[in-house]
């Protein structure tokens, strides 16, 4: 029995009281959380020696969810990019087991009647992969219907449907410019809680009030729990409208879990932010 949990990134200027050279920012953030977010990989496809450094810094039971690049899902939306799945792929191996999941993030205009081309691109998805996808369309969660035919086109394959649950960012107005910069990027949809595989993945984003944050992921508490009774092996990223503190609410989120099974594998202690020395 084991969570995973971290967050959109494995830098953040708020996290560190000293500078790490980028061979080791990964190798300190893996010490508080056992799991992040690619979604520098949305951007631009790294090169083989970085993705060979994000190896040497943590071990194999890491996990890493790789989102695609926009030319794939965003420009091409998925249709014709066989060399670009190719050589990200190609680009991805040294992680090996570390990849947990190839992660396909929709866009918001990509809706039920694409399912069609959805389906096709993961018929052809190499099986070597765990694949999750991330849909925004309001369709998909306003329409029980649409619902159920993108969980048959994902069930198909063995894909996960990953939610991004932003209920409690959008519940009330913004109170800074962080959270009105997070509401107006992040999909307003409505909460999903149903897992398709044995290893679901939510992204929950919370509020700059951490006790509002706190307040909002109780249903996930529960349910993350009960996936783990099941047998299941989850995976919850914490977001914030800055992030400046994700990586505590990360493991307050493991811990809140944890209380309610105490059987759960505890996470390791964190590495310290020593301060630099002349020498």
């Amino acid at each position: 029995m084991r969570l995973h949990v971290g967050c959109a990134m494995w830098t953040h200027a708020a996290w560190q009281e000293r500078q790490l050279s980028p061979g080791e920012r990964l190798r300190w953030y893996a010490t508080w959380c056992n799991a992040v977010e690619g979604n520098t990989t949305f951007y631009a496809t790294p090169s083989l020696r970085t993705v060979e450094s994000w190896a040497a810094q943590c071990d194999p039971a890491f996990r890493f969810v790789l989102k695609l690049p926009r030319s794939i899902t965003h420009e091409r939306r998925l249709t014709g990019v066989e060399q670009e799945l190719r050589s990200f792929r190609t680009a991805m191996e040294p992680l090996g087991e570390r990849v947990h999941a190839l992660w396909i993030q929709l866009p918001g205009s990509f809706g039920p009647t694409d399912l069609g081309v959805l389906a096709g691109f993961l018929r052809d998805f190499p099986r070597s992969y765990r694949v999750a996808v991330e849909v925004r369309h309001p369709a998909f969660f306003e329409d029980e219907q649409a619902a159920r035919r993108l969980e048959y086109v994902l069930s198909r394959v063995g894909a996960e449907w990953v939610p991004f649950d932003t209920t409690v960012l959008f519940d009330g107005p913004p109170v800074s410019a962080a959270e009105q910069e997070a509401a107006a990027k992040k999909p307003r949809v409505r909460r999903r809680m149903r897992a398709l595989t044995e290893y679901p993945i939510v992204r929950y984003h919370g509020r700059d009030d951490v006790q509002r944050t706190v307040d909002g992921w109780r249903p996930w508490v529960g349910t993350v729990a009960e996936w783990l009774r099941e047998g299941r092996s989850p995976t919850v990223f914490l977001h914030t409208p800055d992030n400046a503190g994700s990586l505590e609410l990360a493991r307050r989120f493991h811990d809140a879990v944890r209380a309610r099974l105490p059987e759960l594998e505890p996470l390791p202690e964190p590495a310290a932010a020593e301060p630099m020395t002349l020498f």
